[in-house]
């Protein structure tokens, strides 16, 4: 069964309708095929109209639908063949991120990406997909791997941000993340990283520094949730649809900034509504990238990643005797 969010309830209501009709021209043998195509010609119109004109807020509910793909969805759906590779060899293995290298039509990629749980049990274990210092240096000990046998990286993104726990802290997030920045800007193998839900803060930016930056149509990029921004700037979290309006932290907004590289098209309605074809989507979009990034020898790729995060931001540089 369907799990439909707020502004879906009138799409819900005429799709509840739809079976109802159904059902009852099967029970009592009734032809309705002219009613039930005027009103799936209704629904379609319905759904064109609804997710065509998304407010920024509703993008950030379709990115949590509790049906949408996650990481390990993806990188089954994409790979023919995956194997998982574990730990950081310091502290533990970080069940909140995973990678491994993943086979798609003979093409041999580190996959690496944070994972969040279904069930109450499953996102204790993955803790809700917002990995600790262990997790950073577990994608970076498989970003390092992968240089060394010169296969490319894929990171698919999705987290509310990296752990904010004491414990995290202690094990030193902050260097983690920040080391995670350095190294993948020195990467000599082409870097893919794709954003699938959430992009929150640093715990994105940890594996979020690639040749190309690509969001899925229905995702947010942003500094920080439009939850927590609202309960910073009005101390309750009531004004985060206002908050999200003006983060600015959209796929159309994010490559309007200049920001990201590309947005990849999801079904109408979102990912969760064909699980299948937006996999499909995602393989192909890899592939071709793929192939485009090696144009570009080892040195050249990784001169231009730099270059490109260079140009982001505004500053000014003073003259030389100001900076005296």
């Amino acid at each position: 069964m369907s799990t439909y969010l707020d502004f879906e309830k009138p799409i819900a209501e005429l799709e509840t309708k739809l079976a109802d009709m159904k059902q009852l021209a099967e029970e009592n043998n009734v032809n309705v095929d002219v009613a039930v195509k005027t009103l799936e010609d209704k629904i379609k119109k319905l759904k064109k109209d609804t997710y065509g004109n998304l407010t920024r807020w509703q993008r950030v509910q379709l990115s949590r639908h509790a049906d949408r793909p996650y990481t390990l969805d993806y990188i089954f759906a994409i790979s023919d063949k995956f194997i998982e590779l574990f730990g950081d060899r310091m502290v533990k293995d970080d069940k909140a991120m995973v990678g491994g290298f993943g086979d798609i039509e003979g093409e041999t990629v580190m996959f690496i990406g944070q994972q969040k749980g279904r069930n109450t049990k499953q996102r204790q274990m993955r803790n809700f997909g917002m990995a600790n210092p262990e997790g950073y240096r577990k994608a970076l000990r498989l970003m390092k791997m992968a240089e060394k046998f010169n296969k490319p990286i894929v990171t698919l993104i999705d987290t509310p941000g990296a752990f904010p726990g004491m414990e995290a802290e202690e094990r030193g997030q902050g260097e983690a993340i920040a080391r995670n920045l350095k190294e993948m800007f020195m990467l000599k193998v082409p870097v893919i990283c794709i954003i699938i839900g959430e992009g929150a803060s640093g715990g994105a930016l940890g594996i979020g520094i690639g040749d190309k930056v690509l969001m899925l149509e229905n995702t947010w990029y942003s500094v920080i949730s439009p939850e927590s921004c609202s309960s910073i700037l009005w101390r309750s979290w009531d004004y985060k649809e206002q908050a999200a309006e003006a983060l600015k932290l959209t796929a159309n907004d994010m490559l309007s900034a200049g920001l990201i590289d590309g947005i990849i098209k999801e079904p109408l309605g979102g990912a969760h509504t064909d699980p299948e074809l937006m996999a499909k989507t995602i393989k192909k979009t890899i592939l071709e990238t793929i192939k485009d990034l090696r144009r570009m020898n080892n040195n050249e790729r990784y001169l231009a990643r730099i270059d490109k995060f260079s140009r982001m931001g505004a500053y000014k540089e003073l003259p030389e005797k100001v900076k005296a």
